[in-house]
């Protein structure tokens, strides 16, 4: 196994280009299932969850080629199988994400329960409701068998905005008969991507970016080309590496469009950032003085769907605010088990107080110190490199294999920012 070693108390500068959108591109190469003909994708992150996909996808018959390191050409002739590998299912989420496509192509499959993060009970009786809503028959028994004689419109509520189902019920929709709306759709940038893509293939999606998604039904879709967007979520990492290192940086590419109310958020604790065009700016001079409500009250930051604040970015805003000065409470309603990273960074000198398990009361600003560290999932793994960065001493963290299943070379953009980061094994 492998470490970051990494040597606080140095700030950032220069210029960093984020990788492709992981959520984006997990449900797009999905997506290339769904027709015979090739799929050119450029920006695709050479990242963990996305090499596991494409092992997936290519265990269906899909046969990938590299017209460069970023750019994947996929090829599915036919589908060649209908079981997948529950060891591979176990390594990442989104391979729930493969249901659709399958089911809409070849009619069923068995799929063994996904894995990914830890972070509190992910249910996933939202994308059984939305497909059998379209005609399929499901049954589990430690595995989900998915079969369906042809799929049908239908008129779908969710019942939660569910990111990840509202992406199956569309990769199966588009390929039904008849029309489909679906209702208290997700409409996170990922979502439109995909939309949008499909779209490019010949399928017929309308109100792409609202909670209200109407499909008509084709019977084929063509190949096409698609670039994956920047990932927001390694912008944001990026924006609190240079806040809590005191630094200045630029962030090209940064997706400017999709940031307005994570800026709202950031603002409250103090940040600010330029925009120049498409490119976000961190300046060196933040304020880091966290707004109190207006009768004086400690504020409160919670999670909610798009185009609220993205549980997703939690954790790196927890960070940021153990450098604020002041209180701030953060809530997420949505997974119980994402605030027990906290006691790493209590380890490390914050003042944070665990209320319950969706809750924590940050106290800032306080001196973080080195220590030992293990990350227990993607995002709350890059946060402890953040705390890391603005610690006094040099820290270890291990397990460094659940932060590169999203981030891209993270150690090596750092360092070209003047980070004190060395990978190690252990």
């Amino acid at each position: 196994m492998e470490e970051f070693i990494i040597e606080g108390g140095y700030s950032l500068h220069g210029e960093v280009t984020p990788s492709g959108n992981k959520n984006a591109a997990l449900p797009l190469l999905a997506a290339c299932l769904l027709t015979a003909e090739p799929v050119v994708l450029h920006n695709v992150p050479q990242i963990r969850d996305v090499l596991a996909m494409r092992k997936l996808i290519e265990s269906l018959g899909a046969q990938v080629e590299e017209l460069d390191s970023n750019t994947w050409r996929i090829t599915t002739t036919k589908l060649t199988a209908s079981h997948l590998d529950p060891d591979l299912c176990r390594r990442i989420r989104a391979s729930i994400l493969i249901a659709g496509p399958v089911l809409a192509r070849a009619g069923g499959l068995r799929l063994p329960p996904p894995g990914g993060d830890v972070i509190g009970r992910r249910r996933l009786d939202t994308h059984i409701l939305a497909l059998r809503a379209l005609g399929a028959k499901i049954t589990y028994d430690r595995v989900f068998d998915i079969q369906a004689d042809g799929l049908h419109g239908a008129d779908i509520l969710l019942d939660e905005a569910s990111v990840t189902a509202t992406e199956n019920a569309v990769m199966a929709a588009v390929l039904a008969k008849g029309e489909t709306q679906i209702r208290n759709a997700a409409s996170e940038p990922h979502v439109q991507e995909l939309c949008r893509f499909l779209n490019i293939m010949g399928a017929k999606i309308e109100g792409i970016g609202s909670n209200t998604l109407y499909i008509s039904g084709v019977t084929s879709l063509k190949g096409g080309e698609f670039t994956i967007g920047p990932d927001l979520l390694e912008v944001v990492s990026y924006i609190g590496a240079a806040v809590v290192t005191r630094g200045e940086i630029r962030i090209r590419n940064a997706g400017v469009e999709h940031l307005e109310m994570v800026g709202q958020v950031f603002h409250r604790l103090g940040v600010k950032w330029l925009i120049d065009g498409n490119d976000l700016i961190v300046p060196s001079e933040q304020e880091l003085v966290i707004a109190s409500d207006l009768d004086g009250a400690v504020p409160e930051i919670k999670t909610n769907v798009w185009p609220a604040f993205p549980t997703d970015l939690i954790s790196i805003a927890i960070t940021v605010a153990t450098q604020a000065v002041g209180s701030v409470l953060f809530h997420d309603w949505m997974f119980s088990g994402r605030m027990y990273f906290t006691d790493k960074l209590v380890g490390m000198g914050a003042r944070i107080i665990l209320c319950d398990p969706y809750r924590v009361l940050i106290q800032g600003r306080t001196q973080l110190y080195s220590e030992k560290l293990e990350s227990p999932d993607i995002r709350a793994g890059m946060a402890l490199v953040l705390a890391a960065l603005a610690a006094k001493g040099t820290s270890k963290i291990r397990n460094i294999s659940q932060i590169e299943r999203g981030y891209e070379r993270v150690d090596e953009k750092l360092r070209l920012l003047g980070a004190k980061i060395e990978r190690a094994s252990e």
